[in-house]
């Protein structure tokens, strides 16, 4: 599990992931913008989300609910998912 669960961390760690995941070029953690629709803005598709929140299980230990997926429009939204998640299951 990545070491920070505060906010900032878990928005830096799914940066990473995303940008990992998805191979994008010229883009690094801090130019990144945790606001940046990642359906609209970056074109990701529901194949491409599913991986990354298979990953994100993963890393985590949590399960996201399918269901859920929509609601995961950035990284932020993301974020919060994680850590509304981590805080339950502790």
């Amino acid at each position: 599990m990545p070491a920070s669960k505060d906010i900032k961390g878990i928005i830096r760690h799914v940066a990473e992931i995303i940008i990992e995941e998805l191979k994008l070029e010229d883009v690094t953690v801090d130019t990144f913008s945790p606001e940046l629709d990642l359906i609209d803005e970056l074109g990701i598709d529901s194949m491409d989300l599913a991986t990354i929140a298979l990953v994100l299980q993963d890393e985590y230990k949590i399960v996201i609910d399918e269901d859920d997926y929509p609601q995961l429009k950035t990284v932020r939204l993301i974020a919060e998912y994680i850590e509304g998640k981590l805080s339950t299951e502790s």
